[in-house]
């Protein structure tokens, strides 16, 4: 929120950024995902994973361990993008591929919340991208000739679409790791 001092009673205006970004230090965290190479265009094959993982674990009595969020693991906006739908897991399970366990690293992350519509993502991106040249963070990120190898960039998704339709009052957490 953003409060207006002039004088006068103060205004309250919503701003798609909660706070400024804060560095924190997550350990690391079992998760069940599957990936797709996508074009920016085609984010949709992604995130239409989610629903059928959660119908998954919940089919096998599995109780998510936080948050589902998509990891970033190639980034060539030109061109193609690697990106997981994942859940956290409480306890490593067996799956079939297409779906896989994978670990996300212990470490500290750059973190930066926003609420509103997912569209807007790329200019928090940029923000937090832009705070942290600012202040000479390194990220956890090879560059390679298919593109950005990132050893964890995600968006954590707060807001659950079933209990909050419009995708303007969605609440996502970036992470960024920082490399060590």
């Amino acid at each position: 929120m953003i409060v207006a001092d002039d004088g006068a009673d103060p205004v309250i205006e919503e701003a798609s950024v909660l706070a400024e970004p804060t560095i924190l230090w997550r350990d690391e965290q079992l998760y069940v995902a599957r990936r797709e190479s996508i074009t920016m265009t085609e984010f949709a094959r992604v995130a239409d994973h989610l629903p059928a993982l959660f119908g998954w674990l919940g089919e096998r009595g599995v109780v998510p361990a936080g948050a589902p969020f998509f990891r970033y693991r190639v980034i060539d906006m030109s061109a193609e993008l690697v990106v997981e739908a994942g859940i956290p897991l409480p306890a490593l399970i067996e799956v079939a591929e297409p779906d896989f366990v994978d670990v996300l690293p212990a470490g500290r992350y750059a973190t930066l919340t926003h609420i509103g519509h997912p569209d807007e993502l790329m200019g928090v991106t940029a923000t937090l991208l832009d705070w942290g040249q600012h202040q000479g963070v390194r990220w956890d990120v090879t560059p390679t000739p298919e593109g950005e190898v990132w050893g964890a960039r995600l968006e954590v998704l707060l807001t659950n679409p079933a209990e909050e339709p419009d995708m303007h009052k969605w609440e996502t957490a970036l992470l960024f790791r920082l490399a060590d």
